[in-house]
């Protein structure tokens, strides 16, 4: 048996969401910058450092990184270095935006039982946050209002905007100290090893709950910290949650109902 908690703490990309693989260099994202930096490169040369820098992007944050970066430092440091001057700074004063839309999913879908999830831990009084690496945190946030859940969340906490990423635990201590709950009392949900279960161990959490997803299906198990349970999907974490042995939540409750 797991310990119980006093909340909840869940990842966004392979935990809340998933989506199919997408192409970095969209026809919209490539014309967008084209008209930004006033066609000074040709689209083909776009697209290619879009490609490319999306390689690069998820080598390094492969990487044990404690910092996050900001928008315009990603953008140079991955896309636009070796652009002209003028279009690289283009390029910066409007990195944030630029960001949004390069992470924003139109193909995110709720990872299955995750509303089922959500609700057990409502029922069981279990305050809930957000704990995700990524390059715009309010793509993520916008989507979840979209899906009717945002209002769940007393917390999101989103390494673009608190300046660190997990594996650094400062991540999971930010949305615990949100909801008032220590650390040691929380339960972590991520789909990484290497970043979800080795950021909750070094926060110490009561529980680290690995929920695979094809995102982070190759790591290498040996390579990192074992989880204390794992679950494939929403329902599997529902079943481990209070609210699931203390009987059936309200078939009336609205999920999101603000």
């Amino acid at each position: 048996m797991l310990p119980s908690p006093r909340a909840l703490l869940l990842d966004f990309g392979g935990v809340l969401a998933d989506a199919p693989r997408q192409d970095p260099a969209s026809p919209e994202l490539v014309r967008r910058l084209d008209d930004l930096t006033g066609g000074v490169l040709p689209p083909g040369e776009i697209e290619r450092s879009l490609v490319a820098g999306q390689a690069a992007y998820a080598s390094w944050r492969d990487e044990d990184h404690p910092d996050e970066l900001t928008h315009a430092e990603a953008w140079g440091r991955f896309v636009t270095h070796g652009w002209p001057g003028a279009a690289r700074d283009a390029v910066d004063a409007r990195a944030t935006p630029l960001s949004y839309d390069w992470t924003w999913r139109p193909e995110w879908r709720l990872r299955p039982g995750i509303p089922e999830a959500l609700r057990a831990a409502r029922a069981a009084g279990l305050p809930m946050a957000v704990v995700s690496n990524t390059l715009c945190g309010a793509a993520h946030r916008d989507f979840l209002a979209g899906a009717g859940l945002g209002g769940l969340f007393a917390a999101q906490v989103y390494s673009d905007e608190a300046g660190v990423r997990k594996p650094n635990p400062e991540m999971i201590r930010l949305a615990a100290r949100e909801l008032g709950v220590p650390a040691g009392q929380c339960w972590f949900v991520g789909d990484s090893l290497q970043r979800d279960v080795a950021c909750a161990r070094r926060a110490d959490v009561a529980a680290a709950i690995l929920m695979p997803s094809p995102r982070t299906d190759r790591e290498e198990r040996a390579d990192w910290p074992e989880p204390d349970a794992v679950v494939q999907d929403g329902f599997g974490l529902r079943d481990l949650l209070p609210a699931a042995r203390l009987g059936e939540v309200a078939e009336d409750d609205p999920l999101g109902g603000e």
